[in-house]
Parts: structure tokens; sequence; C-alpha cells
């Protein structure tokens, strides 16, 4: 079963997200973190196939977190879900091979990066 974690300090971003997720994928299996050490710690116990990340958290922003997991994760398909699309992000994001999915978040803009994160993930089987 494949396992998407959706990590965002907001509780009602997670709930919109995961709306999204359960009528875009309702087979995956969600899990949410509220910061980046939440979102380590899930990972690393091995369940997470892929990441939505919020970028605006306290702590770490969503970018340094998706450097943490792409060191530890190189294949891992992850997005960042941001209203924050200065072209510095959208630069350090294409270099981290991150996808962006516009805040406020919809269906038809999680759509693509659902579809092609399920195409990689069978690649990879």
């Amino acid at each position: 079963m494949t396992t998407l974690l959706i990590v965002d300090d907001s509780k009602l971003a997670r709930i919109v997200i995961g709306k999204a997720i359960a009528s875009l994928r309702p087979d995956w299996k969600k899990q949410e973190a509220g910061n980046a050490d939440e979102a380590l710690a899930l990972i690393a116990e091995g369940e997470i196939d892929l990441a939505i990340l919020d970028f605006n958290m306290p702590g770490r922003n969503g970018l340094e977190l998706a450097a943490d997991i792409r060191n530890a994760h190189p294949e891992m398909p992850i997005a960042l879900a941001t209203a924050n699309v200065q072209d510095e992000i959208i630069a350090q994001a294409r270099v981290l091979d991150v996808t962006f999915i516009p805040k406020p978040i919809t269906d038809e803009g999680v759509k693509g990066f659902l579809g092609g994160a399920a195409l990689k993930l069978r690649q990879r089987g």
C-alpha cells in the first residue's frame, strides 16, 4: 500500500490536502506531521512513499525538510505546497527535484503530482 506523508503546521491545511488525496487516490494511506522533526521521525520508521510539505513552518521550512529527505531517500517523490512562489524558492525546489503544488490546495493542484508520483513508484517496483 502506498503511504503519503502530509507535513503542515496547520491542522486545517492537512485536512484540506487529505481530502484532495482521498478523492484522487482513495486506496492510499495518509500520515500527518505538524513539523519537520515529526516528519523525519515518521520517515525514519520506513513506511512513507511520498510527501507533500508545507513551505512555511516553525523550525525548518519545507525546502530544508525536503533537502533532509532527499539526502536519505533520493528517489522519494516530494511536493512543496505553498502560496510563496518566489523565483529563489522555485530554483531551490528544482535543484531538490521537488514539485510545486499551489495553495490554496485544490484537487487539480495535487492531481499532477500524484499521477507523476504514482508512475515513479510503480517504476521502482
